[in-house]
C-alpha cells in the first residue's frame, strides 16, 4: 500500500521517532497525515476502548447543563447566605477542568475545592436535597435524567461507523464511562447493542475501581477484551481520560477535540488529536454492510428528507454480457416505486437518457442519462436540460473512429450514445484487451476536448465539461431539489468506478453505498454484496421509514 503526504509514528515501541521525518516517509506502525488523519493497522492493534460521553454519544452538553444547574443553584444560595458574591459555573472552563470525564462525586469534590468549599462526603444513597458530596452528586444525576428525558441524546455517526469497521476487521471494541446511566444513554441513542464489552459506573462501584485520571477503567476494559495494554488504543475527549490513557501505558491515545481544546488534550498526553473520528482510517479497509447498519443509516436519514440517487447497471440489475439484457426485475421495480411514492428518486446512469428511461419505465422520477449530461426532471427541478451539446460532433467523430479500429478485435464493440464514446471489452479474450486499450488511447489523443473515463470492462470518452460526471450531476440535481423543497439527505447507490464521483460529492453530508467487495477502497460509507442485497436494503429502509 502506498501512502502519500503522510508521516509515521512507530507505535509498538510507544516512543516518538527522534528525528524529523519528511513528508512521504513510511515506517511500520500507525500513519498520521498532515491533516491529522490516523490510520490504525490491524497488524498493530487488537482493541480500541472508547469513552462514551463526547466520543460516542453527544451527552457532553446534557451533562454540562446538569452540572451548571446544580452548581449555580447551590453556589448562589450558599454564598448569598454568607453575604458573598457568587460566580456562575463556566461550562467552557469549569466543566472541562474540574468535572469532565470524572466520576460524579469526584466532579462535585473537585469543583467545590476550586471554590474553597469542603462538604461532608455523605453516603451514596443520600437524598438529592442533602448538602453532602454524594447528595449533590445524586442531585446532578436527577438533573441529567431530566435533561435526557426532555431532549434525548444523539450519537456521533462517524464514531458508530468506525466501531462497525473495527468489528469487520477483527479489532475488539469496548466502551467505558463513569456514568451509571450508560445502558440508558446508549439505548436512548439507538446504539444499545453496538458494544458487547463495557465498563460503566455501576461496574466501577462494584469493583472499587478509582476514577479517571487513574487508568483502572481502561485497563479493566482491555482485560475484558483479552487484549494487552500495549496493543490497545484509547479514544477520549476529556483531559482526565487522555491522562488516564497515558498513565496506563496504552499503545496509542487519540484525543477527540470537539470544543477547541487541542492543546489541553496534547498536554494531557494524547499522541494525536482529531476533530472527529471520521479522521480515523482502518487498514485493511472495510466498509460495513448497509443492511447490518440500516438502523444507523435510518438515524441519519431522519435528520432531513431523504433523496435517493441510483445507478442502474450493476445496482438495480446485475452486470450482464450486453446492456439490452439488463432488465429490471419486478421486485426491484416495485421497491423503487415504493421509494418514489414517498421520497425524491433519481436514476443517474451512463446510458443515454432515452435508453435508461425505457429500461426503468417508472413515472414520476428523475432520469439523468449520460452520467448527468442529459436530464429529464419535473419543471420545478429544471425540466429537460442537456449539458455538453457543443461536444456532440466530436463524440460522433470519435465514435466512428473507434468503431473502425476495434471492429476486428474479438468481443469488442462500441455502444451508440449521444454524449459518450463507450467501448465494451467484457467478452474480449484477455490477450486482445491491450489492443482495445491501444485503439482507445489512439483515438482519445485525437480528441483532446473529450475526457477519458473507465468503468467495469469499458473505456469511455465524454464531453470535457465540468458537470459531466455523476457527482456533479447529483449535486446539480440536489441543489435544484433543495431550492424547490428544502434540505435533503442524499443517498447514492452505485457499483462502479464512475460512481465514486458521486460518493465523493456527498461525503460528510449524505450516505454512499457501493455494491461489491466490502474490502474495496471506496469513498462510499457502506457496501452491499449484489442486486439482491440492494432489494433487501430497500425493504429494510422502507420498513424503518414507515410513517408512525
Amino acid at each position: 500500500m502506498v501512502f502519500t503526504d503522510e508521516f509515521v509514528i512507530n507505535l509498538p515501541t510507544k516512543e516518538l521517532v527522534e528525528q524529523v521525518w519528511t513528508v512521504g516517509t513510511l515506517l511500520e506502525g500507525l500513519l498520521v497525515s498532515e491533516a491529522q488523519t490516523v490510520v490504525l493497522r490491524r497488524e498493530d492493534f487488537d482493541a480500541v476502548v472508547f469513552d462514551m460521553d463526547g466520543v460516542v454519544t453527544k451527552t457532553a452538553a446534557v451533562h454540562a447543563a446538569a452540572w451548571k444547574r446544580l452548581f449555580d443553584d447551590y453556589m448562589k444560595e450558599l454564598l448569598r447566605s454568607m453575604g458573598k458574591d457568587w460566580r456562575p459555573f463556566d461550562i467552557e472552563v469549569d466543566y472541562r477542568q474540574y468535572v469532565d470525564g470524572k466520576p460524579r462525586y469526584d466532579g462535585v469534590r473537585s469543583f467545590l475545592a476550586s471554590r474553597g468549599i469542603v462538604l461532608p462526603e455523605g453516603m451514596s444513597d443520600d437524598p438529592a436535597d442533602v448538602d453532602t458530596v454524594c447528595g449533590l452528586g445524586n442531585r446532578k444525576n436527577g438533573y441529567f435524567l431530566e435533561e435526557l428525558e426532555q431532549h434525548g441524546v444523539s450519537v456521533f455517526e462517524s464514531t458508530v461507523r468506525l466501531v462497525r469497521i473495527l468489528h469487520g476487521v477483527g479489532i475488539g471494541t469496548a466502551i467505558i464511562s463513569a456514568s451509571k446511566n450508560m445502558a440508558l444513554v446508549l439505548g436512548a441513542g439507538g446504539v444499545g447493542d453496538l458494544f458487547s464489552v463495557f465498563v460503566d459506573g455501576i461496574t466501577t462501584a462494584e469493583m472499587g475501581l478509582p476514577g479517571k485520571p487513574d487508568p483502572a477503567v481502561f485497563i479493566e476494559a482491555a482485560r475484558r477484551l483479552g487484549a494487552t495494554i500495549e496493543r490497545t488504543v484509547v479514544v477520549e475527549d476529556a483531559r482526565a481520560g487522555v491522562e488516564a490513557g497515558r498513565r496506563g501505558g496504552f499503545g496509542f491515545v487519540i484525543g477527540v477535540d470537539r470544543t477547541g481544546d487541542t492543546e489541553g488534550l496534547l498536554a494531557a498526553g494524547a499522541d494525536i488529536v482529531v476533530s472527529d473520528l471520521a479522521d480515523v482510517v482502518v487498514d485493511p479497509p472495510f466498509n460495513p454492510s448497509a443492511i447490518v447498519c440500516a438502523g444507523d443509516i435510518d438515524r441519519r436519514l431522519r435528520q432531513a428528507t431523504p433523496a435517493f440517487f441510483l445507478d442502474y447497471d450493476g445496482t438495480l440489475t446485475p452486470i450482464v454480457a450486453h446492456p439490452d439484457l439488463a432488465v429490471l426485475s419486478d421486485d426491484i421495480r416495485l421497491a423503487v416505486e415504493r421509494l418514489a411514492a414517498r421520497f425524491p428518486v433519481a436514476i443517474i446512469s451512463g446510458r443515454d437518457l432515452a435508453d435508461v428511461r425505457r429500461m426503468v419505465g417508472i413515472d414520476g422520477i428523475v432520469y439523468a442519462g449520460s452520467h448527468g449530461c442529459d436530464v429529464d426532471a419535473p419543471e420545478a427541478l429544471g425540466g429537460h436540460v442537456q449539458h455538453g451539446l457543443e461536444a456532440v460532433d466530436d463524440v460522433a467523430a470519435a465514435r466512428a473512429a473507434l468503431t473502425n479500429k476495434v471492429e476486428d478485435i474479438p468481443g469488442a464493440w462500441v455502444e451508440h450514445k449521444t454524449f459518450a464514446v463507450t467501448v465494451h471489452y467484457r467478452q474480449t479474450p484477455p490477450d486482445q484487451v491491450p489492443r482495445v486499450k491501444a485503439a482507445f488511447d489512439e483515438v482519445a489523443a485525437g480528441f483532446p476536448g473529450l475526457s477519458r473515463a473507465t468503468g467495469k470492462m469499458v473505456l469511455e470518452l465524454r464531453p470535457g465539461i465540468p458537470c459531466y460526471d455523476k457527482g456533479k450531476a447529483l449535486l446539480w440535481l440536489l441543489e435544484r431539489l433543495e431550492m424547490a423543497s428544502g434540505t435533503h439527505v442524499p443517498v447514492y447507490i452505485g457499483d462502479d468506478d464512475t460512481d465514486e464521483d458521486a460518493f465523493r460529492a456527498i461525503a460528510g453530508r449524505g450516505v454512499g453505498v457501493r455494491i461489491g467487495d466490502p474490502h474495496e477502497v471506496t469513498a462510499a460509507d457502506y457496501t452491499l454484496a449484489d442486486v439482491g442485497a440492494v432489494l433487501e436494503f430497500f425493504h429494510a429502509l422502507l420498513a424503518l421509514e414507515e410513517p408512525s
